[in-house]
């Protein structure tokens, strides 16, 4: 579910940082993938909106391969999420995701891209984990998809609206609880990708 990203540099540089009112920079990746590095939106002791360099998995010790995306139903209570979600809380900004679809007929999946139909950023909402070596490790989450998704996967990515994000970030956990659905409302456009 959700294993890549795609990032749009100068399509996130301006969106993000209209809408979240902080200085956002990133560089083009159209196929961001777990372990490699990914900007992320967090927020500072004095709650205000800060960009942070983060590496996609992390790697518990239980853990046979890394770990990139937590459910978002059940990560305040689970062991490994749970003081990241208490704590650490965070947004992924993206100009899109891929999920790979088995087609009728054909021996391999077939990958599609999923992007805002006016090329808006989306809002993934994550876990980060600080490291002792002064690196940061993330987490996405995810939840029940839409109707619209779920043709493609029974997971998708737990996105949060523009509006949203500085609730995410500084709300006391428990307050959370109507944040870890999707979003009806928010448009996606879905096509094959190359």
């Amino acid at each position: 579910m959700c294993g890549r990203l795609d990032i749009n540099d100068h399509q996130l540089t301006r969106f993000v940082s209209e809408q979240l009112g902080l200085n956002f920079t990133t560089q083009t990746n159209h196929d961001l993938r777990p372990t490699q590095q990914v900007e992320i939106v967090a927020q500072t002791q004095e709650q205000e909106l800060q960009q942070l360099s983060s590496n996609w998995g992390i790697q518990p010790q239980w853990a046979k391969r890394p770990l990139i995306n937590a459910q978002a139903e059940t990560a305040a209570t689970k062991p490994t999420f749970k003081a990241a979600f208490k704590l650490h809380r965070c947004v992924v900004p993206c100009s899109g995701w891929y999920e790979w679809k088995a087609e009728e007929g054909q021996s391999k999946k077939t990958k599609y891209l999923f992007t805002h139909p006016d090329e808006q950023p989306f809002y993934m909402a994550g876990l980060y984990f600080p490291m002792t070596d002064g690196e940061k490790r993330l987490v996405t989450l995810t939840t029940e998809p839409t109707p619209q998704c779920l043709e493609y996967h029974h997971r998708m990515p737990l996105l949060v609206r523009p509006d949203e994000v500085t609730f995410w970030l500084t709300s006391n956990a428990e307050a959370l609880d109507p944040l870890l659905h999707a979003p009806q409302d928010i448009p996606l456009s879905i096509h094959k990708a190359s």
